[in-house]
């Protein structure tokens, strides 16, 4: 691929390449190969421009490093087939100024036919407009923004300036032109921004399995999913068997259960068990088409204030009809009643509120946080009560195995290696923690069990040689399995509460093998997080978790939380929630593990750390960013926030200059024309000022 520097920044560059050699589709895949480098924070390509725009981090990639991955993009990548069957084809766009140009075109050039032949092409022209209004007045709908266009333009007509009908008609039209081009690039925005390219699977060649990038997953290719994980694409079972919990796609409460021969779709999440699908349709393009659902779903979301805005839009119609008709009777001039009809406040308010809200949704998959809706931002501001689980979330998400306590005749190297075999199935931290120490002692551990099965809240149980072997908490291991408690466990267990420890307890065939020391670290940012979120109007941080007393002890103190609850089981988060929403709080919870996704359903608003299992995410409202850990829920709040002052700040501008429009084309000061050509500018520049960021740059 031949290409140059255009310019170079610090961790920005933009590089040139030839559009004679290469297509847009091959761009596409361009960027897509980049997209995946480490180091690489976001790369664009302009088709029309020919060029790649790439934020890069400095401490990973340098301007000599980026040139030679563009030297790398040779024929044997651009032009496989198979890489660029996994890309979609950038759809060619004309854009606003192709729509304003031919509607100009079309207005001005009838203005060259013979009068009675211009007559028939205006009134072609704006009947669909009048049709329009007539057809709301018909469903009773009378008080609305197209009622009034329709009346401005009749008026006009009956009054025989078809001239200022059409111009009316015109300026209508490019009105509602930018008003679509501008919800459109918003919402097309949004879906690129939230559309996560970094996203791995599972792929399976022979009998091995290796990680790679969603979007190079393609027709044909078979992907292994395992419980807590979403389905990456759309396919057909050809081993395994799972319960599917399809409630993205059919809307079904209750897990679908899915074996061989059948067919599954993206997006939907195994429940429990294992499944190895065959892919069908592209697992990138199934995703896109996920995300454009979530956010047209989204836009039922609304917050409070745009329902409010809209309200106030449709009554405010009355009393321009209102106003029109005392003008007419007070004056009888045609003029002033379309002016009057011409300027209202719907257009702009209707407008500038889901912009706003599409907009702030996209400022926050800037940060990296993905919102499902602007209810979610809303609920998220208002929140006094912050619920938060302990391990991954209050936590660093890296907790270390401190000690392994091995029993009977194992030595420690044995028991960690038996516990790594299993927990390495499954993405929990305490599970990472694990098979790192492992493999940090270099510690080999070949699979001998049978199917792992993951017990909520609880632990893992499998079959090894024949004998039941299980991993997980005291109240698993001890109480619900009945294993024997030697009798130094005691003090073991002492030892763990002083040392802030929690503990995971290995048996097989009902005798302990041994127990596995876990230390959590409490996030860095924590105590400060929760000091800003009381600043902010937060009255209670509690923290809920399945741990020891000691763990949760140690890591309430030094979060400084206000109430703490261990040995908790999932059932016992939603109890707590319940009971909070009850006494008339608004509850926000977040978590990152399976267990987690109940209490995420409970609460009002239900958050997701970055790193969780593909079902907690699913069940979340909103997921944070990997990165920045807590402090994107203090970012959450301020800009849901922001959000709802801007909308209101907002509405009371439409007001103040659609009323000065009103009172003016009263006076005589302004044509109808003229007043539809400035209430559309406000309209444009309130949308522009909706679009704004709210939080400055990242």
């Amino acid at each position: 691929m031949n290409f140059y520097i255009k310019h170079s920044l610090p961790g920005r560059i933009r590089v040139g390449y030839n559009k004679d050699e290469i297509s847009s589709h091959q761009a596409a895949l361009a960027r897509q190969l980049l997209c995946v480098q480490e180091g690489m924070i976001k790369v664009t390509v302009n088709c029309v421009t020919a060029a790649f725009l790439i934020y890069y981090d400095e401490s990973v990639l340098s301007r000599k490093k980026i040139e030679a991955l563009f030297a790398a993009l040779s024929d044997k990548y651009l032009c496989d087939e198979e890489m660029l069957s996994s890309v979609e084809e950038p759809v060619k766009d004309h854009g606003l100024w192709g729509a304003l140009f031919a509607m100009t075109a079309n207005h001005y050039i009838r203005r060259l036919f013979p009068p009675s032949i211009r007559l028939i092409l205006n009134v072609a022209a704006f009947l669909p407009r009048i049709f329009k209004g007539m057809s709301h007045v018909a469903r009773g709908d009378i008080f609305n923004a197209a009622v009034l266009d329709a009346t401005a333009i009749t008026m006009a007509a009956v009054n025989g300036d078809m001239n200022t009908a059409s111009n009316i008609n015109f300026l209508l039209n490019v009105g509602e032109a930018i008003e679509t081009f501008t919800k459109k690039r918003s919402y097309d925005n949004l879906a690129h921004t939230m559309l996560n390219e970094h996203e791995q699977v599972r792929l399976v060649e022979g009998d091995t399995e290796k990680s790679v990038p969603l979007y190079m997953l393609k027709t044909g290719d078979t992907v292994a999913v395992r419980t807590g994980a979403v389905i990456p694409a759309d396919g057909d079972v050809i081993k395994g068997e799972a319960l599917i919990n399809q409630a993205s796609i059919t809307g079904e409460p209750l897990a679908v259960e899915k074996r061989e021969r059948q067919s599954v779709f993206a997006g939907t999440i195994v429940q429990e068990g294992e499944l190895f699908i065959r892919v069908r349709a592209v697992g990138s393009q199934t995703k896109v088409q996920n995300i454009l659902a979530m956010i047209d779903s989204s836009q039922s979301l609304k917050v409070s204030s745009q329902i409010r805005s809209e309200n106030l839009a449709n009554t405010l119609v009355k009393y321009n009809f209102l106003l029109s008709l005392l003008v007419f009777v007070a004056t009888r001039d045609i003029t002033k009643v379309m002016a009057t009809l011409m300027v209202d406040y719907s257009c702009a308010m209707k407008l500038a509120s889901p912009i706003a809200v599409l907009s702030a949704m996209k400022e926050a998959s800037e940060h990296g946080i993905l919102v499902k809706g602007g209810k979610f931002l809303e609920e998220a501001s208002h929140a006094d009560t912050v619920v938060f689980d302990k391990t991954g979330t209050l936590t660093a998400a890296v907790p270390k195995l401190s000690r392994v306590i091995p029993f009977g005749n194992l030595t420690e190297s044995q028991v960690l290696t038996i516990a790594a075999c299993l927990e390495e199935h499954f993405i929990h931290p305490v599970s990472r923690a694990i098979v790192q120490a492992a493999a940090d002692r270099k510690l080999k551990h070949r699979e001998r069990h049978a199917k792992v099965e993951y017990v909520v809240a609880h632990g893992i149980a499998t079959t090894m040689d024949g004998k039941k072997l299980i991993i997980g908490s005291r109240h698993f291991v001890f109480e619900d399995e009945r294993v024997a408690v030697p009798e130094n466990m005691e003090r073991i267990q002492k030892e763990a509460v002083d040392r802030g420890e929690s503990l995971l307890y290995l048996a097989e065939d009902g005798q302990l093998l041994g127990v596995l020391a876990v230390t959590d670290p409490v996030r860095k940012d924590a105590e400060r997080i929760i000091e800003l979120l009381h600043e902010n109007g937060v009255t209670t941080c509690a923290m809920i978790t399945g741990d020891d007393e000691g763990a949760a002890k140690t890591a309430a103190k030094a979060a400084k939380i206000d109430f703490y609850i261990f040995r908790a089981l999932p059932e016992d988060k939603v109890s707590y929630i319940k009971k909070q929403k009850e006494a008339g709080h608004k509850v926000l919870m977040i978590g990152d593990g399976i267990n987690d996704a109940p209490a995420l359903a409970t609460a009002d608003i239900g958050v997701a750390m970055g790193d969780c299992a593909d079902i907690t995410s699913a069940t979340a409202d909103i997921v944070l960013s990997s990165e920045n850990g807590l402090s994107d829920l203090l970012t959450t709040r301020v800009l849901g926030q922001r959000l709802l002052e801007k909308i209101d700040r907002n509405n009371r501008g439409i007001v103040a200059v659609n009323s000065v429009l009103i009172m003016a084309g009263l006076a005589g000061i302004l044509s109808p024309a003229l007043a539809a050509v400035l209430h559309n500018l406000s309209t444009i520049l309130f949308s522009a000022v909706a679009a704004k960021s709210l939080l400055g740059k990242r």
